[in-house]
């Protein structure tokens, strides 16, 4: 009984790992935006660019630029756009759908456990904003 509780609470402490992958699927009509599944490959360490503030001071006074944050190492796959010259379009939705059910069957396989899946649109506003994407994050765990 004993081995048990041990073997429990060790599975409890034991380390997990997280991914996301992220989806963005653009509005933008007649093919002009970009579709992608972007997953990163790069490990990093979020305290490399994190700063402290204490009584309005940095207490890290190493400046993080831009360039410091960007990330080489991704993977990009290619997806249609929702819209054609003649508005929504269903087929490209339906090929979106498969590429993507074929990555989340391959991060399956590899023994990552889908985990939470959140998404969010910046829609198209009228006639003088043609831009738009809509963004899913897919959180994986193993």
């Amino acid at each position: 009984m004993f081995a048990l509780f041990l073997l429990f609470t060790a599975s409890i402490h034991a380390q997990q790992e997280f991914k996301i992958v992220t989806v963005v699927e653009s509005i933008v009509p007649m093919g002009l935006g970009r579709s992608r599944i972007v997953d990163n490959n790069a490990t990093t360490d979020y305290q490399e660019f994190t700063t402290e503030r204490t009584d309005g001071r940095r207490s890290n006074q190493r400046e993080i630029s831009r360039s410091d944050l960007r990330i080489d190492e991704i993977e990009e796959t290619k997806l249609l756009n929702f819209f054609s010259a003649t508005g929504i379009n269903f087929q490209n939705i339906a090929s979106n759908d498969a590429i993507i059910t074929s990555k989340i069957n391959t991060m399956l396989s590899d023994g990552w456990k889908l985990t939470f899946v959140t998404s969010g649109v910046e829609s198209n506003a009228g006639p003088d904003d043609g831009q738009g994407i809509f963004i899913t994050r897919l959180f994986f765990s193993r």
